[in-house]
């Protein structure tokens, strides 16, 4: 199997994770909402499969570059 590492693309805080390890996921579905300059930004499953890792909890702060999840499909 292959995976797939969802990263921030922006500096902000998770308001909301959509998913936990072992969910499945459709290639666009919201798997967390992260907020930046007062904005709700969803962050999309770039791959269908399964959710291997989640690094984030709601009200964490994160940066660009930092990891959400891993899919592995």
């Amino acid at each position: 199997m292959s995976s797939e590492v969802v990263d921030v693309p922006i500096t902000g805080k998770i308001i909301d994770v959509k998913v936990s390890p072992g969910s499945t996921v459709e290639e666009g579905d919201v798997i967390c909402l992260l907020e930046s300059m007062k904005m709700e930004n969803p962050i999309f499953a770039p791959v269908s499969g399964t959710v291997k890792e989640v690094h984030v909890t709601t009200g964490q702060n994160v940066k660009f570059g930092d990891t959400i999840a891993v899919i592995e499909y």
